[in-house]
């Protein structure tokens, strides 16, 4: 074993010990990345990486649209959106057995649209959606499993936090990753509901049954959501702004949509800037320590020394990713999805280059694994959030309600897995 392998190995055993005692991710990787760094190279050159790591981050324009959309993100919460989307799905699905669930998901669904965080999707539908749940004689662990899952969506459903953050450390298209998404989205909804009206569905009671005028005057609420979509993601598609631009154009359109309809006033505004301005920083120290981990994996060889590996064992491409996804959903249960994504991604992207994987194709698996990680304990950060709001809901409860919609994530992996065609098809058509 030579000198570098040992320091890779106290790297990572210091980084996890780090983690373990609740040391926040970017602050452990970059201790990592800097002391590894210097054990090999020396304390000048290490010290160098410190002082324009962050400079570097901060100056990358490719990053620049992370604080735009959750930016727009808050704006969009704290404009009422998310009640108007809970109250559209209501109006159409309600009547149903399981409507209000079927309203949950959908509601999950263009909120996360807008929104890109799981958590801010879990946190405020919890508030919205699970008071009208217990008025209407919904089980605990029906409503708050049905939050927990729909929250899910925020990773994944376009524009995505972490799939920017995937492409940035990737060196892929941000706006192919996008369009990519938007396939898989659509089959996570129509999954959920299903699963609704399977497990849970003759057991739900049915909800208030509205007219046709009331259903309509429900949709006027949610048109901001149908433009803002289309603005984005259709711009992007059609090759009319870049990710960045269409970013930007999101935030300004979020806030001008609830200022026009009186939800934003000044203080609202200076209030979601600081909100947005906190997780973005809290983001890029992230993604600076990401940095500085990067020039420790790159002196060890870290990753080409794992790859090299997993190609000798000739287990063949499929067999090789399949243990790379366990190896994601195993850690998921413990680690935050964005620290996995950051961590992992820079470590197995090599292998799965090797294997001839689409880089696109695995972004989309990699997120969907990440995604089953904020549902399945011991640590799934959709629960704790659902729990922390409603704490006489116990954990045991919320994680039997969410087990269900696990299962069936596993599936539409698989299925994805099976059939790459079904996330490549549109990013393919793009100019």
């Amino acid at each position: 074993m030579s000198e570098r392998d040992i320091v890779a190995i106290l790297g990572f055993v210091s980084l996890f010990g780090m983690m373990l005692v609740r040391v926040p991710v970017g602050i452990a990787m970059g201790v990592v990345g800097v002391s590894g760094f210097a054990a090999i190279v020396g304390w000048g050159p290490a010290l160098n990486l410190l002082a324009t790591s962050p400079i570097r981050t901060v100056t990358d324009t490719n990053l620049s649209l992370v604080p735009m959309f959750v930016l727009m993100g808050v704006l969009a919460t704290n404009s009422g959106l998310s009640r108007e989307l809970f109250r559209a799905g209501n109006a159409w699905l309600g009547q149903l057995r399981g409507g209000l669930a079927l309203a949950t998901v959908g509601a999950c669904a263009g909120f996360a649209a807008i929104c890109g965080s799981s958590v801010a999707t879990a946190a405020t539908m919890t508030n919205i959606a699970l008071p009208e749940m217990k008025r209407f004689g919904y089980p605990d662990d029906v409503s708050t499993g049905v939050i927990a899952a729909g929250g899910t969506l925020g990773i994944l459903i376009p524009p995505s936090v972490v799939l920017a953050v995937y492409a940035f450390i990737t060196n892929q298209d941000v706006g192919k990753l996008f369009v990519a998404g938007i396939v898989p989205g659509i089959l996570a909804i129509i999954f959920y509901m299903l699963t609704v009206q399977i497990v849970h569905g003759r057991r739900l009671p049915s909800g208030e049954r509205q007219s046709l005028r009331e259903r309509l005057v429900a949709l006027r609420g949610v048109w901001a959501v149908g433009l803002l979509f289309i603005a984005i993601i259709g711009g992007i598609y059609a090759g009319i702004v870049t990710p960045t631009e269409a970013a930007a154009a999101g935030a300004a359109l979020t806030a001008i949509i609830g200022i026009l309809r009186g939800r934003l006033g000044p203080r609202a505004l200076v209030s979601s800037l600081a909100e947005a301005l906190r997780t973005s920083v809290s983001i890029y120290m992230i993604l600076i320590g990401a940095l500085l981990f990067g020039y420790f994996l790159t002196i060890t060889q870290t990753p080409q020394k794992i790859t090299s590996f997993l190609v000798a064992l000739d287990l063949g491409a499929y067999p090789t990713l399949a243990l790379v996804l366990v190896f994601f959903l195993l850690l998921g249960c413990i680690l935050d999805a964005m620290a996995m994504i950051i961590l992992l991604v820079p470590i197995v992207f090599p292998v799965v280059q090797a294997l001839g994987f689409d880089p696109i194709w695995f972004g989309i698996i990699v997120v969907m694994t990440v995604e089953l990680g904020l549902i399945t304990p011991p640590v799934g950060m959709n629960v704790f959030v659902i729990n922390s709001i409603t704490p006489n809901i116990s954990l045991y409860q919320i994680y039997k309600g969410v087990m269900p919609f696990v299962l069936v994530d596993i599936l539409r992996l698989i299925l994805l897995v099976a059939f790459p065609a079904i996330v490549l098809f549109l990013p393919r058509t793009m100019q």
